[in-house]
C-alpha cells in the first residue's frame, strides 16, 4: 500500500513539474521577437491599420497581398475586417523554430470555438522578424 501511494505522490509531482515546465517554455515563446513580431501584426489586423499591418509582413507578401486586394475589388481595411473574422481567438504559441534569418512559428487558438493549429513562417529582413505566410487548420 505504501509503495502505491509512492508511486501516485511521484507521479502526482511529475505531472505537477511538466505542467510547470510548459508554463515556462510558453512564457518564453511569448518573449521571442518572432512572437512579438506575430503579436504586432495580429493587433494592426484587428485594428484595421493597413500600413502597419505592411509594416509587419514580408515584402514578397505585402506584394502578393496589394494584388489580391486590387483584384478581389476590396479596400484595405475591408480585407483585414475579413481577415480578422477569420483569424482564430486566444493565439499562443506552441513551439518555434529559427534557422538563421527564417524562422517558422506554431500557434494555436479557438475559432468558433474549434481548437484551431497555425503556421506562421516568418523572415527577417532589415533587422526586423517580418510575417511571410501562414495557415490555420482544424484540430481535428
Amino acid at each position: 500500500m505504501k509503495a502505491v501511494v509512492r508511486g501516485l505522490l511521484v507521479a502526482a509531482v511529475a505531472i505537477g513539474l511538466c505542467g510547470a515546465a510548459r508554463a515556462e517554455d510558453a512564457k518564453k515563446l511569448e518573449s521571442t521577437p518572432q512572437m512579438k513580431a506575430y503579436r504586432a501584426n495580429l493587433a494592426a489586423m484587428k485594428a484595421g491599420d493597413y500600413e502597419a499591418y505592411k509594416k509587419g509582413m514580408a515584402r514578397e507578401t505585402v506584394k502578393k497581398m496589394d494584388g489580391q486586394i486590387k483584384e478581389m475589388g476590396k479596400s484595405p481595411k475591408e480585407t483585414l475586417a475579413f481577415l480578422s473574422t477569420m483569424t482564430p481567438a486566444d493565439i499562443h504559441a506552441t513551439s518555434l523554430k529559427v534557422e538563421g534569418k527564417k524562422a517558422t512559428l506554431l500557434v494555436a487558438g479557438k475559432l468558433d470555438g474549434v481548437e484551431n493549429r497555425g503556421t506562421v513562417e516568418l523572415v527577417e529582413e532589415d533587422g526586423q522578424w517580418k510575417i511571410g505566410n501562414q495557415s490555420w487548420t482544424d484540430a481535428k
